[in-house]
């Protein structure tokens, strides 16, 4: 079973949703915007995509600037994530303790 972090405003986002719908893999979709994820959500999810937190944020967004979240602790940048999900790279696909960022979509590929 995949879990896919979507934003359906996002087209990368949509084009990994169809990568895993025209796979015919079982699939729950979580828009991330509408039920943000905890700091400990997020914790495991850059242990599962073995990265750390910044590497998985939208650093161009406003909000990364006006946060002032460059050069930030990963204690910050997790706590920023919680409070404004946007800053959440998108989209996230997880399989077990295994994940991927879908940019490009292709990267959901290593999953189905």
């Amino acid at each position: 079973m995949l879990t896919i972090y979507h934003n359906p405003r996002c087209s990368k986002s949509r084009q990994t949703l169809q990568l895993i719908e025209s796979a015919n893999a079982a699939h729950e979709v979580v828009e991330y915007l509408k039920t943000p994820l905890s700091e400990d959500a997020l914790r495991d999810l850059a242990k599962k995509l073995s990265v750390a937190p910044i590497d998985m944020m939208r650093t161009k967004e406003t909000e990364f600037k006006e946060q002032a979240l460059k050069g930030a602790d990963d204690d910050t940048l997790f706590a920023a994530m919680a409070a404004t999900p946007k800053l959440m790279e998108r989209p996230i696909v997880v399989k077990g303790e295994q994940a991927v960022i879908g940019r490009p979509p292709e990267n959901v590929n290593a999953l189905l």
